[in-house]
């Protein structure tokens, strides 16, 4: 599972089911606590319940946690059917798991909660809570003490909407705002406003994980934002980075990649530009740096594109890649000749300075002296000879 926000919850949920049928037995593990002698101990106690037709559901919090080759201590007991595996994580399974295990799991992917989601489990505690809820400005008396104090519905939405998707976020700010919210008066029951909540509590949390998924999602929206020309997504790409706490340094290094993959020879002076951008942010730092990498940013969106070298790069690659045997020597008229030996094999033989056109010799191996591989009709025909 892919961004469980009740792991919990869901852990419980399953372990009812479990109760309610006769042949199941539920378990709980966490990776932070739990190590390969837990497995091995809960796989021996699965084997020994299995004879008594009892099969046994393991559910194993921040699967994550445990390397690749941890994780491979499931696999022969999944497969098998001594345990049905449950695992949680916060991490995107395609680079935290193991590829053996998670091609024997279903993945179910769960995502952040709406801000209407939200503001239902916001109304359900308040409820619970014995509180009240009223509308902007309406005036309520009460005629009984067991109210602990009213709520504006307005200040329900703004916490659902600052939450981020992350209902224990939202909870956790309304507990900390009734606890912090005092009566007024000993017979007036105080009304928690909008403005009290935006006073008392600040949106200082973020989505955004430096080492997770969504540091590389973050990353390539800056990048893609550049490549589309879309100098305020680019904008706004960067700054969200900054503000969920990136390292200015990354985002610069990855402007770099971006003016020659993107821009490259439509405008060679990207490439300087953006070498400037991280110089000047390993001078000045965060947080005045900000406005380099904005700048940067925005820059690069504007700037005219060409991905001509850098696709002429990818066919090079794809050429070494596939070609069969060994890879062609390098000419001997090209070769390095330090030593009278060299020079007696014929190394760098007849080399001159002059252009390609009037050198007399060619520059490519042999095999290869009719491709360019900035133009891909010639690599396609020479394929086909």
């Amino acid at each position: 599972m892919w961004k469980v926000e009740f792991q919990t919850s869901i852990a419980n949920v399953i372990a009812n089911v479990c109760k309610e049928q006769s042949n199941l037995r539920f378990l709980k593990l966490s990776a932070t606590m739990s190590g390969i002698n837990d497995v091995k101990e809960v796989v021996k106690v699965a084997k020994n319940e299995a004879q008594f037709k009892r099969h046994t559901v393991l559910f194993m919090d921040e699967i994550h946690r445990f390397n690749k080759l941890q994780q491979d201590s499931f696999l022969p007991h999944v497969e098998n059917g001594t345990i049905t595996l449950i695992g949680a994580t916060t991490e995107n399974p395609s680079f935290s798991l193991n590829n053996a295990l998670l091609s024997r799991c279903r993945v179910i992917v769960l995502d952040k909660l709406t801000v209407d989601d939200v503001t239902k489990i916001l109304e359900r505690a308040v409820e619970k809570n014995n509180l009240v809820m009223v509308d902007d400005g309406e005036k309520i008396t009460l005629e009984n003490n067991t109210t602990k104090c009213l709520i504006e519905r307005a200040s329900l939405k703004w916490l659902a909407e600052m939450s981020d998707g992350d209902a224990r976020i939202a909870l956790g700010a309304l507990e900390l705002a009734i606890a912090s919210h005092e009566k007024s008066a000993a017979s007036t029951t105080p009304v928690i406003t909008l403005q009290n909540l935006k006073d008392g509590i600040k949106r200082t949390h973020m989505l955004y994980d430096r080492k997770g998924e969504e540091h590389y999602n973050v990353i390539s929206a800056i990048q893609k934002s550049i490549r589309a020309s879309d100098d305020n997504a680019a904008l706004y790409w960067t700054t969200r980075a900054l503000h969920g706490g990136e390292d200015p340094l990354y985002i610069a290094r990855r402007l770099i990649r971006t003016a020659c993959e993107d821009i490259g020879l439509g405008n060679p002076n990207a490439i300087v530009e953006a070498v400037a951008c991280l110089e000047g942010c390993k001078h000045i730092g965060m947080p005045e740096c900000d406005v380099l990498l904005a700048q940067c940013a925005v820059r690069l969106a504007r700037a005219p594109k060409s991905t001509e070298v850098y696709h002429a790069m990818k066919r090079v690659q794809r050429s070494l890649r596939e070609t069969k045997g060994p890879l062609p020597p390098v000419p001997l008229v090209l070769r390095n000749a330090p030593t009278k030996l060299m020079k007696d094999l014929g190394y760098a033989e007849g080399y001159n300075t002059r252009n390609r056109d009037s050198s007399g010799f060619g520059y490519m191996p042999e095999g290869l002296e009719n491709v360019n591989f900035f133009n891909e009709e010639t690599i396609l025909k020479s394929e086909l000879l």
